[in-house]
């Protein structure tokens, strides 16, 4: 298993679950990400899923970056391992043998 890999592994088990210490994502931020994301994808059920596995799997900070980077925002270098972790972990529940 390379570095990267494992490294990736390891931040996707600390991004699940939020915890206590960590605020879960807003209602608000729920509905941003699903309108993003039917801008983006026209999915219905895509989106319902991804916004729903959003709230479970990053925080509220880090929904922010999401729905940024959605919107095409850069991501900071220092999110971007959990930015690709989020991705990966939410398409494996939404998107299934993807």
């Amino acid at each position: 298993m390379s570095l990267l890999r494992l490294s990736a592994l390891v931040l996707a088990a600390a991004l699940i679950p939020v915890s206590a210490a960590q605020a879960a994502p807003t209602a608000e931020q729920k509905a941003e990400f699903y309108r993003v994301c039917m801008g983006i994808a026209e999915n219905d059920t895509l989106c319902s899923c991804k916004a729903d596995a959003a709230m479970t799997l990053i925080d509220e900070r880090f929904m922010d970056v999401v729905i940024a980077g959605m919107k095409g925002g850069a991501t900071a270098p220092e999110d971007a391992v959990p930015y690709n972790t989020y991705v990966a972990k939410s398409n494996q529940i939404c998107k299934p043998n993807y």
